[in-house]
């Protein structure tokens, strides 16, 4: 998808933020404790219960989970499972209204009397499929957390805006057709149907830019590997510009430490620390120095870019140009998450292990994630062209 003419339009089209606000029911900054099955205590052993667990971050999450001792059931279709956890119990289904037998066999182990002390659903951004499932397991599960998004946000103009900014609303979403810009609204009102169910006893993560092994969507595995492969590089912007991102396996583990602590509330969580902000320059700096590549930059403004066909984003994935409608993209405060144990590990781990994850894809799979973000080879090039044809 390339830049579009409007910068509104493109927040809409990148599913970054929608219209209208509200922000019903959101916690106090403070964390608190709530449990409504009973307070375990400290340290004790989980049971929890993944809706879904197959992709980008889910098997981060169950990895994370079973290293530290909680028993874990998945419900999914089935179809990685197995081959991802042979050892995990996976309640087989489909959370689309229209599916086969759907939820029955949740709904079976319920009516049997099972009982999870924590919920958590992984991305759905339908707001029926989320309600479907919460309603069903009320009275069944101790905690319902739910993984949001900060494409919720109104907007982006705010440096430093936290979780109480204004958020898009979809009060019609279950008569209205999906579309990727609705994401962002469809998503707000997942968090509220879930806050209806379990006013006291949820947790919601607002995950920004998700980077690290298993990120199919190349948004982040895209400069790690261009990078590695040396010689000029088209990099957007003047190199300044802020920018967020979180490594999925950071995100698991605060997941995992808010179980533990029964830790309720909203959450934005993105990286890194606000003690290390971070630059584009930054970026592709690190990328270098673990690949050791011989890599230059070029580092080309928005209006050449769009002259020239390279859009933000996509084909130059975690930036945004550093405008009024986007100076807070990259500089949203995560002092909740923090102050509530969010950690982050080094920049370096994450691109050398982005790396080893890629390298290890089969030719076909990787192929096919190579082509979902950034600039093809060829484009590239003609880009690098045009800039020194332009600038001598």
């Amino acid at each position: 998808m390339s830049y579009p003419s409007t910068r509104r339009v493109f927040l809409r089209h990148a599913v970054l933020t929608g219209a209208a606000a509200g922000l019903a029911g959101l916690l106090p900054p403070l964390a608190r404790r709530a449990w409504s099955l009973g307070d375990a205590a400290d340290g004790a052993k989980l049971k929890v219960l993944v809706l879904g667990g197959t992709g980008q971050t889910g098997p981060h999450l169950i990895e994370e989970l079973v290293r530290r001792g909680h028993t874990v059931t998945m419900f999914n279709r089935g179809n990685r499972s197995e081959e991802l956890f042979p050892a995990v119990e996976c309640l087989l289904g489909d959370r689309q209204p229209e599916a086969g037998e759907g939820l029955k066999s949740l709904a079976d182990a319920i009516a049997a009397g099972r009982t999870w002390d924590i919920c958590i659903d992984i991305w759905p951004q339908i707001p029926k499929i989320v309600e479907n499932t919460a309603v069903l397991l009320r009275g069944s599960v101790g905690h319902y957390m739910f993984v949001s998004s900060i494409s919720v946000y109104v907007d982006f103009a705010t440096a430093g805006a936290d979780e109480t900014a204004a958020v898009s609303s979809a009060p019609d979403a279950d008569t209205t057709t999906y579309t990727d810009e609705m994401f962002g609204p469809f998503k707000a009102e997942c968090e509220n149907r879930v806050r209806k169910y379990y006013p006291d006893n949820h947790t919601i993560f607002r995950p920004g830019l998700i980077v690290g092994p298993r990120d199919a969507s190349f948004r982040g595995g895209y400069w790690p590997v261009r990078v590695r492969r040396g010689g000029e590089v088209l990099a957007p912007g003047s190199g300044d510009t802020a920018i967020q991102v979180i490594d999925g396996r950071d995100l698991t583990a605060f997941e995992a430490l808010c179980m533990e602590r029964r830790t309720v509330g909203t959450f934005d969580v993105t990286g890194p620390h606000p003690s290390t902000p971070l630059v584009m320059r930054g970026l592709l700096k690190a990328c270098r120095e673990v690949s050791g590549s011989d890599a230059t930059f070029v580092w080309a403004d928005n209006a050449f870019l769009e002259a020239n066909g390279v859009g933000a984003w996509r084909d130059m994935p975690c930036w945004l140009p550093d405008d009024a409608d986007f100076a807070g993209f990259g500089r949203r405060s995560v002092a909740r998450a923090t102050a509530a144990g969010l950690v982050y590990r080094p920049l370096a781990e994450t691109v050398r292990d982005t790396l080893a994850w890629y390298d290890a894809l089969t030719p076909e799979r990787r192929e096919t994630v190579t082509k979902r973000a950034g600039l093809a080879t060829e484009k590239e090039a003609e880009v690098l062209k045009a800039w020194h044809a332009l600038h001598g």
